[in-house]
């Protein structure tokens, strides 16, 4: 018998009258001199979709359609694979990784194919799916929770705020929540400005308004020239917020209780975060060099809405 290699377009056809003949594989291998295996195989990747059968033409246009989707996958050099999978280990989305390389002119490779690449590293045993962003958490309904909330009666809602906020059309607008850790003690504040998605991430020791007060000031007087407003979370910790606007002179807002997507930009930044604090970790130990580690690293990410520019470009550029 010969050593494997691809069955031709004849030998199709004979595995077809073969089968309607009503021989056997083996039969069937042994006049086409195949491995046994061989044929099965054949078999087995190459039935019509819609009912099983095998017939000649359709197996030979499905062997080439899939010969060619392997040999598009490997026009791609292994230095070329090489700045792909040092991206993606850095957090980067396929679609991200696709968009910088063209941007700078590297070279041009589609996010399927990024994918691909992923999901057979996968099967071989490699971790990068592990670097995928974490999936759309499931909303949870809140029924008879609304009292479990203080109400802050003289809060600016949402609606109120200036209309440069809603379109992004100027840089300046924040918006402020809290990611709790599984201890349900420490926590990080996380605020994201709207027009950039530009983020900077406190750790705090503990959930008051005391704590998230201090952090808030000590971020806003850092980049004071860039501060605006904050639409921050109902959370009870943000009911302080007074003394943030007499410090530093800013106004907050805060959005409708339990419509959470109203902060969009600050749902999708914590998110993010859940690539390297995953939920159900315990803060205890994040210190605020790692989250000045995040931060960066989610700053210096192309983003796709950005002409895949990065957050920390646009930031300083205007």
């Amino acid at each position: 018998m010969s050593t494997y290699n691809q069955l031709s377009e004849e030998e199709r056809y004979c595995i077809t009258a073969g089968l309607k003949s009503g021989h056997s594989v083996l039969t069937i291998a042994k006049t086409l001199e195949r491995h046994p295996s061989t044929i099965y195989r054949e078999l087995g990747r190459n039935r019509t979709h819609h009912d099983g059968d095998y017939r000649a033409l359709i197996a030979h246009s499905y062997a080439t359609a899939r010969r060619r989707r392997e040999r598009r996958g490997s026009q791609f050099t292994q230095d070329q694979w090489d700045i792909v999978i040092n991206l993606i280990r850095r957090n980067y989305s396929p679609e991200q990784i696709s968009g910088i390389l063209e941007r700078e002119k590297n070279f041009k490779i589609s996010h399927e194919t990024i994918y691909k690449y992923i999901i057979q590293d996968k099967r071989r045993g490699g971790d990068l799916h592990e670097h995928l962003r974490i999936k759309t958490r499931r909303h949870r309904k809140r029924t008879g929770s609304h009292q479990k909330r203080g109400i802050l009666l003289d809060k600016r809602h949402i609606s109120t705020r200036p209309i440069s906020a809603e379109k992004r059309s100027w840089i300046g607008h924040w918006e402020g929540d809290t990611v709790i850790g599984a201890d349900r003690h420490h926590c990080i504040v996380t605020l994201v400005e709207r027009k950039t998605g530009f983020a900077i991430i406190k750790k705090v020791q503990a959930k008051t308004s005391c704590e998230i007060n201090r952090v808030c000031i000590e971020a806003i007087q850092k980049y004071l020239w860039r501060f605006r407003t904050i639409t921050f979370d109902n959370g009870t910790e943000f009911h302080g917020y007074k003394e943030i606007e007499e410090k530093v002179q800013i106004k907050c807002y805060f959005a409708t209780p339990y419509h959470s997507w109203e902060r969009g930009s600050n749902e999708n930044l914590n998110g993010l975060i859940r690539q390297y604090i995953p939920k159900g970790s315990c803060m205890r130990k994040i210190t605020q060099v790692d989250c000045d580690w995040i931060a960066d690293e989610l700053n210096s990410r192309p983003r796709k809405r950005h002409g895949y520019r990065s957050p920390k470009e646009l930031f300083y550029a205007y």
